[in-house]
């Protein structure tokens, strides 16, 4: 029998003792899931909640167009990657000054979902390992869950849970839409206006591994560079270690816009 990973497990374990549950889902969802029986199928497991990261995500586009407000000559690194955030103050710790001091969108979801169901238990679910170490490491007093979309398809899998007609009625607890484009490269900047508000020179939109580095390097060395708009895995979190999909990075991009221009 394949030994379950420790997050499977808890997760099976809140659900076996009928725990109060909130779902934090990521809006790159749509790669492996469809909307709205993704939704049905969390409520079945036990979830009472689910609600939306990219509510939080607004949130984050509010902290970052305050901050560039109050510091208009300062240059920033864009936060909400936690892989780009470790890469920087393990390998490039003369950087971290850089880093935008916000909340990612997962920790500005947590937050709203501790004020608006108090006594839940938060479980994030999206396409990224990192996360965890983020969740763990950065904020244990949140006590977020972390899952990736592998690993709650497993739990799907162990409970028995499969999309039904009757979960197409099945809706978010908490929603936005100005956010739904944030696991794409250059999501962030989109959503929060900066390609309209910034010079081409301003702000720059980097994804992908080589690519990423390369920038980090080079940041200091432009002086006319306000904000890098920066994500690890290659086109944004469409790309993230916790997806199953098999579909090429167009595909997955094209799952993300379709849904949110229906939004």
């Amino acid at each position: 029998m394949k030994k379950t990973i420790p997050e499977t497990e808890e997760l099976l374990n809140l659900i076996e003792k009928n725990s109060k549950m909130v779902a934090m889902v990521a809006p790159s969802f749509l790669i492996d899931f469809y909307y709205p029986e993704f939704i049905g199928m969390l409520k079945r497991l036990g979830f009472k909640y689910v609600v939306e990261v990219a509510a939080g995500a607004v949130k984050t586009n509010r902290q970052l167009l305050a901050l560039l407000k109050l510091h208009p000559h300062r240059k920033y690194i864009t936060n909400p990657c936690p892989s780009i955030v470790r890469l920087i103050k393990n390998k490039y710790p003369q950087l971290s000054q850089f880093l935008t001091p916000i909340e990612s969108p997962m920790i500005a979801t947590a937050k709203i979902v501790a004020k608006k169901y108090p006594n839940y238990k938060k479980v994030y679910i999206g396409p990224c390992f990192v996360k965890k170490i983020e969740a763990k490491e950065e904020y244990p007093e949140l006590d977020i869950l972390v899952l990736t979309y592998k690993e709650i398809a497993e739990v799907f899998k162990i409970k028995n849970i499969t999309p039904k007609k009757s979960y197409k009625s099945a809706s978010f607890d908490i929603i936005a839409s100005e956010t739904g484009l944030y696991p794409i490269s250059g999501g962030l900047a989109q959503s929060s206006n900066l390609t309209k508000k910034f010079t081409d020179q301003e702000y720059d939109v980097i994804s992908g591994p080589k690519l990423a580095e390369k920038a980090i390097q080079e940041f200091v060395n432009k002086p006319e560079l306000r904000l890098l708009d920066i994500l690890f895995c290659e086109g944004g979190c469409i790309n993230g270690a916790g997806i199953n999909s098999k579909d090429s990075p167009d595909r997955r991009r094209q799952k993300i816009i379709t849904y949110w221009s229906k939004k």
